[in-house]
């Protein structure tokens, strides 16, 4: 597993042992990116069931501004946190091992996320949902901001009446489930 492109391209990425994390494959990721690039300049990102962080740090080498891991997983947290470093990008992220329910029951982060990625195991749908419809998530959120979560197809999650899927984009038996979300604190 290796950085696609940007500062730290052709990087090794380190993956947790174990069948507890998938990291996003290079297509997975070069697919999403080539979508967000544009729009990546001095962005800030949340990253959610962040593994051995592949996508934050793809969002970072690309130009992201910042980055805020949040992983619970002993193995996937001490794969993270040298990634992070071996990519050069501590001073431009925080790390937060912890649940990702619990995280957002204390509440919204001071920061507002320009985008949050969702990237739960796929058997639990339940937590996916729980999650997207967690109200301090798209407190979290700036006016515009983009919630991009990485779903099995086959088992789709169902999306809150306070957001709205904007795109789609299918790579293998997965989804790429782009979405916005409306109303007061809802990014806008």
């Amino acid at each position: 597993m290796r950085v696609i492109a940007g500062a730290a391209k052709g990087r090794t990425l380190l993956a947790p042992k174990g069948t507890g994390t998938r990291p996003a494959t290079d297509r997975i990721r070069e697919t999403l990116f080539q979508i967000l690039e544009p729009d990546l300049g001095d962005a800030r990102v949340l990253d959610l069931f962040a593994g051995a962080g592949t996508m934050g740090i793809e969002a970072l080498s690309r130009g992201a501004a910042h980055a805020t891991f949040v992983e619970r997983a002993a193995a996937a947290l001490d794969a993270l946190r040298k990634n992070v470093a071996s990519t050069g990008f501590a001073s431009r992220s925080d790390i937060v091992a912890a649940n990702v329910i619990g995280y957002l029951d204390r509440g919204a982060p001071a920061a507002r996320y320009d985008f949050a990625f969702l990237d739960p195991p796929f058997a639990d749908v339940a937590v996916l949902e729980a999650t997207l419809a967690h109200p301090a998530l798209p407190a979290a959120l700036a006016p515009g901001a983009m919630v991009i979560a990485r779903v099995l197809r086959k088992h789709p999650p169902t999306v809150p009446s306070s957001a709205r899927t904007i795109r789609t984009k299918q790579i293998g038996e997965e989804d790429l489930v782009f979405l916005r979300y409306s109303g007061p604190g809802g990014g806008g």
